[in-house]
C-alpha cells in the first residue's frame, strides 16, 4: 500500500507544472509581436529581399558585402543580435556551415 502512495504521489509531482511569471508572459507576447510583424514584412518585401535571392545557397564568405543595404547584417546561428525591429532591414540568415538559408526583412 506504501509504495502505491508513493507512486501516486511522484506521478502528479511529475505532472505539476509552475505558473508562468510576469517575465515569461512578457516574452511570450513579445515573441508573437515579433513574428506577426515578421511575417507581415516578409510578405511585404519591405527591405527589398526579392533582390537579393540569388545569395540563398552562397557560402558567406562568397558574398560581396558591398552589394548589400547598408543596414544589412549576416547572422549565423551562434550569433547574438539586437530585438529591435526594423522592418526595411535585410538579414541574411546563415546555416552551421556558413551557407545562406534564407532572407528576411526585421
Amino acid at each position: 500500500m506504501m509504495r502505491i502512495v508513493l507512486a501516486g504521489a511522484l506521478l502528479l509531482g511529475a505532472c505539476a507544472q509552475s505558473a508562468p511569471t510576469y517575465r515569461d508572459l512578457d516574452q511570450v507576447g513579445r515573441d508573437y509581436q515579433r513574428e506577426q510583424a515578421e511575417a507581415a514584412a516578409a510578405s511585404q518585401d519591405t527591405c527589398g529581399l526579392a533582390n537579393f535571392r540569388d545569395l540563398v545557397g552562397m557560402h558567406m564568405d562568397e558574398i560581396d558585402r558591398t552589394r548589400l543595404p547598408e543596414r544589412a547584417r549576416v547572422i549565423t546561428p551562434d550569433m547574438m543580435v539586437t530585438q529591435d525591429y526594423a522592418p526595411g532591414r535585410l538579414n541574411v540568415l546563415t546555416d552551421t556551415q556558413g551557407v545562406v538559408s534564407s532572407l528576411r526583412c526585421f
